[in-house]
């Protein structure tokens, strides 16, 4: 579902998440691919975990891998939009699915993935997880723009819909259903996707 919603939003042309941003702009610079870029990102992200002592688990291994490889699996088959009806309908579809995407993954409970992880380790040593989390999604926003990664509405749009999607699919999609009722805002990291990206 991650990697789906990428890519969708990537063949929108609208804008990206930040990390995917990132990962987009490395991509226009190398002959390696979006997703390609994004395992190497969360791979080296994961490295980082070790001071912080964080403890990666299943659902970390398949966030690093099967995200970036699904994008650029997906990419490959999905049509370039060739309206700009079109464009905005795989950029909402791409953003819904990056919710639902975001409330399975982290309702398993089998491990957050490197970003999310960065996040709550730098959180767990005395700072806010949200000036945490803004701080290092408006870092690799900005790099990736640099970069050429495509910056637009749909990054805006990205970034205020994943939050109220997450607080609502968590819960629905957790095993434990205390899961994101009392803290949303410490539980919904959103994708990294991701991967949404590739959050």
């Amino acid at each position: 579902m991650y990697g789906t919603s990428a890519a969708l939003q990537v063949r929108s042309d609208l804008g990206l998440g930040p990390w995917d941003v990132l990962h987009q702009g490395l991509a226009r610079h190398t002959s390696l691919a979006i997703g390609t870029w994004s395992i190497l990102v969360g791979a080296a992200v994961l490295l980082l975990w070790i001071p912080l002592r964080q403890r990666p688990g299943l659902g970390t291994v398949c966030n690093v891998v099967l995200i970036g490889l699904s994008l650029n699996a997906v990419l490959g088959i999905l049509p370039v939009a060739g309206s700009l009806p079109q464009r905005w309908l795989y950029l909402g579809l791409g953003i819904l699915l990056c919710g639902v995407a975001t409330g399975a993954y982290i309702g398993a409970g089998l491990g957050p993935g490197p970003r999310d992880g960065l996040m709550v380790g730098l959180a767990s040593r005395g700072h806010s997880l949200r000036i945490v989390r803004t701080s290092i999604e408006l870092t690799v926003l900005i790099a990736g723009a640099v970069l050429g990664g495509t910056v637009g509405i749909g990054t805006l749009l990205y970034a205020v819909s994943i939050g109220p999607l997450a607080h609502l699919t968590i819960p629905a999609l957790s095993s434990d259903r205390n899961i994101g009722r009392h803290r949303p805002a410490d539980r919904s990291h959103g994708p990294e996707q991701p991967a949404c990206a590739s959050d």
